[in-house]
C-alpha cells in the first residue's frame, strides 16, 4: 500500500466516515498503550511497527466491524511482542477485548518439535478461539491481509512461505466465512509472490481485452430492458473476475482465456426474491443463456450461506459473460460474510439462513471434533485443507435433500454427511439408479442412493484412504475406537514393531514396557495401551513418531551403557597418538574406529583388543559393544578409552545421518548446498520416498567432533521441509 505511515487520526476519519456508533474513547486508549508498547519496533519495510496494527484496524472498520473487535485489532500483536500481559488487558479493555487478543496471539512460549507442529497448534488454537467468537478470525484475516500487501519486505522464502500458508489455510476461511473481498485479494496477492511470471500474464490479458468499457454498455441496456418490464428500482454492478480465479481455470485447468465464461460479470440487486427470478425471464430474454450453465444458489445456498442465481449469456457482441441476480440481504451476506452481521446489524433481519453464526460457524466446531481423538496435530492442517477447498459439489438424496461437500469427496463421504450411522452401516451405492464403486467421486447434480447392510456392520479400515471429509474420517475413526479397541491394540503395536526393527530400535524386553509409557506421555497419552490403539484407528501416524522414538532411544542406550560400564576411573599414563585417543595400559597403539556406530571426539568411548588389529573403539552406548560386554567370553577384552586432551586429531571422523523431512522438489539439492556451505566433506548420499509424501535421506559427512556435528543438524534442522536429523 502507499500509505504506510497510517496515523491513528486517519483511522479517526474511516470510523467517522463509517457513520456508526463506535467507542472512540476505549479505541483512542487502545491505540495509546500500542504506540507505547511498540515504542520504537520497526517492521522490515522501514516503517514504525504501530503502522501494522493502526492499518488492521481501518480494514476492521471497513468491514463494519464493533469497538470491540476494533479495539482488539489495534491491541493484537501487544501480547506476542511488547511486555504487556493479557490480564494488564482485561483490567484496563475488559473481558471480551482481552479474549480476542488472546485467540489471535502465537502459541510463541512453547516449544515445538517442528514448524508444521507449531503451525498446527497456533492453527488449532485459532480456531477453537473461533468457534467461540468468530470476531477473532476477522481479526486475523485483516491482520494477514495487510501483512501479505507488505510482503516485499520479506525475505524471497518467507514471501513463498507465507503466500502458501495463505493459499491453504486463510483465504479458503475467508471463503468459507463469506467474506469474497478478502479472499479474492489474498489470493491474488499470494499469487504474485508464488507465481509473479503467471500473474503478470493474466493482468495484461484484462488489460487487452478492455472488459470494463464492454460491461458498462451491457449494464446500461440491461437496465433499460429491466425497466421496461416494471423492475424500476434494480441496482446494477459490474465485476471482474479476480486473477487468481482467471489462474486457476488457465494455468491449472488448461484452459484458453477466451473459454473462460465468467471472467465479466453484472450483478443486478434487487428488493425481492420473486423479482430476482422475474429479471432472469428478462436476461434470458435479451441474450442467449449457455447450456448447464444456470445455477440456483437460492433455493440451494452454499455452505457459507451465499445466495445468488448465476446464468452465463452470450452477449450481442459475441462476447460470454456472467450474470448474477440477488437480493439486498443477499449482496451484503455475499460481500462481507459473517462480517455482515456487524455491518448491517440494523438493518438486516434474520431470516434463519443468513445472519445464523451457529449454522456458519458449524463446519469449525466439526473440525475440531475430529481433531478431540487424533494424537497427530498434524491432522488438522490436512483435514483442514481438505474440508476448506474452494470448490463444492451437490449432491441430491433419493428424499431430495441436498447435501453438500468438498470436491472430490466420494459415496462415502456423502454417507457419513447423511448420519454416521448410515456411514457405517454402508455396503455399496447408486448414482442415478446405477451400481458404482465405493471410491466413486460426487458430481453435481447426482442422487446418490446408499446402500446399508446390518446394524452391526461396520466400516473397513481401508475408507480412511478414501475419504477426504473430516467428518467422515472422524466416525471411521471413532468407530473402530469404540468396537474394535483390543483389535487396534494389536495392529498399532504390530505395526509399531515392525517400523521400530526397520529403523534398528531394539528396546530390551525389560525396558519396553517404561520405554513406550515416556512415548505415551510424549504424546500427552496416558498409557502404552493408548498409544497402540491410537496407532490401530488411525489417530497417530507412526511416521510421525519416529523422530521422539530414536531421541528417546539414544537416550536408553546412553543409559544403559553409562550403567554396563562403570570401570573406575583412575590416573594413567596419556600418550600422544596421531589419532588423538588414548587407550588404558596400553601406549601409542594402533587403533581404529568401529564402522558400527562412528564415535566422534566428544563421544563417550570404549575400546576392544582385537586379535590382530589393534584396538577398535566404540562408542559406550553403541549397541553392539554393549552385546558384547555382556557376553564372558569377551568382556575381558573392553578397555577404557579417551580422547586425548588438546590432541590434534586426524581432520575428520565420518558421521552417518538420517533426514526425515516433507518429499518436495529440490530437498536434496537444498541438503547438498547446507553441507557445502558449512565446509562439511560428503561421503555418501542417498535418498528414497516414504509413505504420506515424506522421504528419508541418509548421508554420510565428514565431522571434527561432536560439537561440529551438533552445528551440522543445526544447519539440517533449518531447511525447509525437514522434520528431524538423527545421528545413526
Amino acid at each position: 500500500m502507499a500509505d504506510y505511515f497510517i496515523t491513528y487520526e486517519d483511522l479517526a476519519q474511516r470510523i467517522e466516515a463509517s457513520g456508526k456508533p463506535y467507542n472512540i474513547e476505549m479505541i483512542r486508549k487502545a491505540y495509546e498503550l500500542a504506540a507505547e508498547a511498540h515504542g520504537d519496533q520497526r517492521r522490515r519495510s522501514g516503517e514504525p511497527y504501530i503502522c501494522h496494527p493502526l492499518q488492521v484496524a481501518c480494514l476492521l472498520v471497513d468491514l463494519g466491524m464493533d469497538s470491540e473487535t476494533v479495539t482488539a485489532g489495534i491491541l493484537h500483536d501487544v501480547v506476542e511482542d511488547t511486555i504487556v500481559t493479557t490480564a494488564e488487558l482485561t483490567s484496563k479493555f475488559g473481558a471480551d477485548v482481552s479474549l480476542l487478543v488472546d485467540g489471535v496471539t502465537k502459541l510463541t512460549q512453547l516449544k515445538f518439535s517442528s514448524m508444521e507442529e507449531q503451525q498446527a497448534e497456533n492453527l488449532r488454537k485459532m480456531l477453537l478461539a473461533m468457534s467461540q467468537d468468530v470476531r477473532v478470525m476477522i481479526i486475523k484475516l485483516c491482520d494477514r491481509l495487510h501483512n501479505m500487501r507488505t510482503g516485499d519486505g520479506w525475505p524471497e522464502q518467507k514471501r513463498r512461505d507465507k503466500a502458501k500458508e495463505t493459499m491453504e489455510v486463510y483465504a479458503p476461511i475467508a471463503h468459507r466465512l463469506g467474506i469474497s473481498s478478502i479472499k479474492e485479494e489474498l489470493e491474488d496477492r499470494s499469487l504474485h509472490y508464488l507465481d509473479p511470471v503467471g500473474y503478470d500474464e493474466i493482468r495484461e490479458q484484462l488489460a487487452k481485452h478492455r472488459g470494463n468499457e464492454f460491461l458498462e454498455q451491457v449494464s446500461a441496456s440491461i437496465h433499460e430492458r429491466l425497466e421496461e418490464n416494471g423492475i424500476a428500482n434494480a441496482t446494477i454492478k459490474r465485476r471482474v473476475k479476480s486473477i487468481y480465479g482467471i489462474y486457476r481455470k488457465t494455468i491449472m485447468h488448461q484452459k484458453e482465456f477466451d473459454e473462460i465464461y465468467d471472467v465479466y460479470a453484472v450483478r443486478i440487486i434487487l428488493d425481492t426474491v420473486a423479482e430476482c427470478y422475474n429479471a432472469l425471464g428478462v436476461i434470458h430474454d435479451m441474450f442467449h443463456p449457455l447450456p448447464n450453465r444456470f445455477k440456483d444458489y437460492i433455493s440451494t445456498p452454499k455452505p457459507n450461506m451465499y445466495q445468488s442465481l448465476h446464468t452465463t449469456v452470450l452477449g450481442h457482441e459475441a462476447l460470454p459473460f456472467e450474470v448474477q441476480i440477488r437480493t439486498w440481504e443477499m449482496d451484503q451476506v455475499a460481500e462481507y460474510g459473517v462480517a455482515a452481521h456487524w455491518k448491517y446489524k440494523a438493518g438486516v433481519q434474520s431470516n434463519g439462513k443468513s445472519n445464523n453464526l451457529d449454522t456458519r460457524l458449524a463446519w469449525v466446531r466439526q473440525l475440531l471434533e475430529s481433531q478431540r481423538d487424533s494424537s497427530d496435530v498434524g491432522d488438522i492442517l490436512r483435514d483442514l485443507k481438505g474440508d476448506l477447498l474452494p470448490e463444492e459439489v451437490f449432491a441430491f438424496t433419493p428424499r431430495g435433500d441436498v447435501i453438500n461437500l468438498p470436491a472430490g469427496a466420494t459415496v462415502i463421504d456423502f454417507a457419513y454427511a447423511i448420519h454416521s450411522a448410515v456411514g457405517n452401516r454402508m455396503t455399496g451405492a447408486k448414482v442415478n439408479s446405477k451400481i458404482v464403486p465405493i471410491d466413486h467421486k460426487v458430481v453435481t447434480g447426482e442422487i446418490i442412493e446408499i446402500i446399508t447392510g446390518p446394524a452391526d456392520k461396520g466400516p473397513s479400515r481401508d475408507w480412511l484412504k478414501i475419504v477426504v471429509t473430516s467428518g467422515a474420517k472422524n466416525k471411521i475413526r471413532n468407530w473402530f475406537k469404540r468396537e474394535r479397541r483390543e483389535e487396534n491394540i494389536q495392529e498399532g503395536r504390530a505395526a509399531l514393531e515392525r517400523e521400530m526393527r526397520r529403523a534398528l530400535i531394539n528396546v530390551p524386553p525389560e525396558k519396553w514396557d517404561e520405554f513406550m509409557a515416556e512415548i505415551a506421555r510424549r504424546q500427552r497419552l496416558n498409557s502404552a495401551e493408548e498409544l497402540y490403539a491410537a496407532i490401530g484407528y488411525g489417530g497417530l501416524q507412526i511416521s510421525r513418531l519416529m523422530g521422539k522414538l530414536k531421541d528417546e532411544y539414544s537416550r536408553l542406550r546412553e543409559a544403559e551403557a553409562a550403567k554396563a560400564f562403570t570401570m573406575e576411573d583412575v590416573p594413567i599414563h596419556r600418550t600422544h597418538t596421531k589419532d588423538g585417543v588414548v587407550v588404558e595400559g596400553i601406549d601409542n597403539c594402533l587403533v581404529k574406529f568401529a564402522k558400527c556406530c562412528s564415535p566422534l571426539p566428544g563421544d563417550k568411548i570404549v575400546g576392544f583388543i582385537t586379535r590382530g588389529f589393534g584396538v577398535s573403539i566404540h562408542k559406550r552406548d553403541c549397541a553392539n559393544a554393549q552385546q558384547s560386554m555382556a557376553h564372558p567370553e569377551n568382556s575381558a577384552r573392553w578397555v577404557k578409552a579417551y580422547w586425548e586432551e588438546n590432541a590434534i586429531p586426524k581432520e575428520h571422523f565420518k558421521a552417518a545421518l538420517e533426514i526425515y523431512a516433507e518429499d518436495r522438489d529440490g530437498l536434496l539439492g537444498e541438503v547438498a548446498t547446507g553441507l557445502a556451505d558449512l565446509r562439511v566433506p560428503i561421503y555418501a548420499m542417498n535418498a528414497r520416498q516414504g509413505a504420506n509424501d515424506k522421504a528419508y535421506m541418509n548421508v554420510t559427512v565428514g565431522i571434527a567432533n561432536t560439537e561440529h556435528l551438533n552445528n551440522v543438524v543445526s544447519k539440517l534442522r533449518k531447511i525447509r521441509g525437514v522434520i528431524s536429523v538423527t545421528r545413526t
